[in-house]
């Protein structure tokens, strides 16, 4: 059996800033990780993170870019570099305007439940993304009084 982590968020923040944390390298390692992000389909990237010995994941996630839609959706695989886990994932993102504000909508998909180091990913990936989500939210109010940009 197969699980996904979901959460959603309203931001008061426009769409154009939203997209910025998640496709601006810079802004991106200020929530998640350091990463080589580049917003172009096929792109490869790497996000550097602190290991985990419990799961044995290594801390280094390796990405690609599957698709995206300017200001809309973003998604992305998400494969554990030592392969000792075996968790090969998706992450997904959806913005949805709300006049001014902004819906964002995470989906991290591909637990296989029925394997144990998994299934402890999963439970221990799940706070961890919302614990990420406040980094992102205080990440997007430090940038309040930045200029939105048209990457």
């Amino acid at each position: 059996m197969f699980d996904t982590i979901k959460i959603d968020q309203f931001l008061p923040h426009p769409p154009a800033q939203v997209w910025r944390v998640l496709t601006e390298p810079e802004l991106l390692a200020r929530w998640l990780m350091p990463n080589d992000f580049q917003l172009k389909v096929g792109h490869r990237f790497t996000f550097k993170g602190t290991p985990i010995p419990k799961v044995k994941f290594s801390g280094i996630v390796q990405c690609e870019v599957l698709n995206f839609e300017a200001e809309r959706r973003l998604c992305f695989s998400w494969v554990d570099h030592s392969g000792e886990n075996e968790l090969s994932s998706t992450v997904t993102w959806r913005m949805e305007s709300e006049g001014q504000a902004t819906h964002l909508f995470l989906e991290h998909d591909g637990f296989d439940l029925a394997h144990p180091l998994q299934q402890l990913s999963y439970q221990i990936m799940s706070p961890g993304w919302s614990r990420l989500m406040r980094q992102l939210v205080e990440t997007l109010a430090a940038e309040d009084t930045l200029p939105t940009s048209n990457k």
